[in-house]
């Protein structure tokens, strides 16, 4: 089998169902390794690579995940759109639990040092003005309502370092904010993506109300077991929007705006 995908999936382990005939290889990057080995296969015909982001027994936190090996090698395998599904918590009392939000925006609220590719010595800005891919977002809000299921278009997504949850300050300065969701894995993932001009479509799902709801007295304090519970039981829905979207993905000939994010962009 031809070891190249056009299509990455980042995400949890339970996505290793999608792939018809999947072979597990082994990569290495500039960067090390990546969380761990890639599965490639298709679906509806297409070339699939699927990458568990915390690895396949979940024993990476957040916060010690090789995003830049990810992607880079992700990258390596010719793959150009990425989906990736994550869980977050809601910020907003009208985003509620079982509720899916495809990202626009996030806030970093990181501290991490390895969350660029462009270290020098040629200096490079690239612009994360629309980090996420407006293309892959139409296909997959459209993908969510034709499925019937409850879909809030856009929203920013404030990306916390993790492993630990926010205080109920935090949380309710997230609020007061306007912003949507919370999030420990979205950057620099979505970032690193843009840096190689890859097109990246989130598709988030509500695990949880963050602490700053729960202090307003309206629902129930976060847990890590309510947050995998939740999950789970979406796991059959993310994996039916994924099959249904990606026979409607561009094919690799097809232009984006996302394949010219380094257009301009090193000072040289």
């Amino acid at each position: 089998m031809e070891q190249r995908a056009e299509i990455g999936i980042i995400g949890g382990s339970g996505f290793y169902s999608l792939l018809d005939d999947a072979q597990d290889i082994k990569l290495e990057t500039p960067y090390g390794a990546p969380s761990d080995l890639i599965s490639l296969g298709e679906i509806a015909g297409r070339k699939v690579a699927f990458l568990p982001r915390h690895g396949k027994h979940h024993q990476l936190p957040p916060h010690m995940i090789n995003y830049r090996a990810n992607i880079w090698a992700l990258k390596s395998l010719g793959v150009c759109r990425i989906i990736a599904p994550t869980a977050v918590g809601s910020l907003q009392p009208n985003i509620k639990v079982g509720d899916l939000v495809v990202t626009d925006q996030f806030i970093d609220r990181t501290r991490r040092g390895d969350t660029t590719f462009y270290n020098g010595p040629v200096v490079t800005h690239v612009s994360t003005a629309d980090p996420y891919c407006s293309v892959l977002n139409s296909i997959a809000v459209s993908t969510i309502r034709q499925l019937g299921l409850p879909v809030h278009e856009g929203g920013t997504c404030v990306v916390i370092e993790g492993p630990r949850f926010s205080t109920k300050a935090e949380s309710n300065w997230f609020t007061r904010m306007g912003w949507h969701t919370v999030n420990m894995t979205q950057y620099p993932e979505v970032a690193l993506a843009r840096e190689q001009a890859m097109c990246y479509c989130n598709i988030s799902v509500i695990t949880d109300y963050d602490a700053g709801l729960v202090a307003q007295g309206a629902v129930e304090p976060v847990s890590n077991e309510a947050v995998m519970r939740t999950f789970a039981a979406n796991l059959k829905n993310l994996v039916t929007i994924i099959e249904t979207m990606i026979p409607q993905i561009p094919g690799p000939d097809a232009d984006c705006s996302c394949f010219h994010a380094l257009d301009g962009a090193a000072i040289e």
